[in-house]
């Protein structure tokens, strides 16, 4: 499934199409990958946040990894002074302690061996690394969620989809795209990450930016509704006592 959307990610959200990776996304991970040297991007599909890691003043080396052949084959293609590999978030073909930064852009809502994949983002961070670790909102934009114009009662609000109950649906996108989403409660992500012992230092909850707002006007009525949620996590020194 996949291999059959890369194409469609791939000219509708890089190299400029999109304004949320524009004016939020990229900005957001370039500020928060200050300082460090080896970066991993993780899920990195045809490799823009990669790219963008690999331009920053001090990184020495940008690795990205997808399970993807097409988006493997484009990000090799556009290059950007990135390595590049195919391979799955629940098995990382490196070394433990291999990076000092870890991104994972929009793409644990895809993945199904979640544990496993937290795991292995602990395993290759050095000690004191960062994991960068951005999501659809997992509150805001549960599915069922959406801006409710209720006549009868002239009311207008934000509805919350069942939140706590863990759900995984193909979910179509636009008219014949069909993407698997994976809906967690955020607290399953931020206990796998504590066992792995990857702390959170940092959450950023932004509002849509004015390039998204502005392409139908019922955006507009959802502009204090945050669709991202962005966490900056660090590794322990030590690991973390059992219980």
């Amino acid at each position: 499934m996949w291999e059959e959307v890369a194409t469609w990610w791939q000219e509708g959200f890089t190299d400029g199409a999109d304004a949320e990776y524009e004016e939020q996304i990229l900005p957001l991970v370039a500020a928060h990958l200050v300082g460090t040297s080896v970066v991993l991007d993780v899920g990195c599909g045809e490799g823009q946040v990669a790219r963008l890691a690999a331009r920053l003043p001090g990184v020495e080396r940008v690795v990205g990894v997808d399970p993807t052949w097409a988006q493997v084959e484009m990000a090799a293609r556009r290059d950007g002074g990135v390595s590049i590999a195919r391979a799955e978030a629940a098995a990382l073909p490196f070394l433990d302690g291999s990076f000092d930064a870890v991104v994972a852009c929009l793409v644990f809502e895809h993945i199904e061996a979640m544990d496993e994949a937290i795991s292995e983002v602990g395993r290759v961070l050095s000690p004191g690394g960062r994991f960068l670790f951005l999501l659809n909102h997992p509150l805001l934009q549960t599915p069922g969620s959406g801006w409710i114009d209720d006549t009868i009662l002239e009311e207008q609000y934000w509805r919350i989809g069942p939140y706590l109950v863990e759900d995984n649906n193909l979910e179509e996108v636009e008219k014949g795209v069909w993407i698997p989403f994976i809906h967690r409660p955020l607290s399953r992500y931020v206990n796998a990450m504590a066992e792995s012992g990857l702390f959170v230092t940092q959450m950023v909850e932004p509002a849509p930016p004015p390039g998204f707002l502005a392409r139908a006007s019922e955006y507009r009525d959802a502009a204090t509704i945050p669709r991202l949620l962005a966490l900056r996590a660090e590794k322990l020194a030590a690991p973390p006592k059992p219980g």
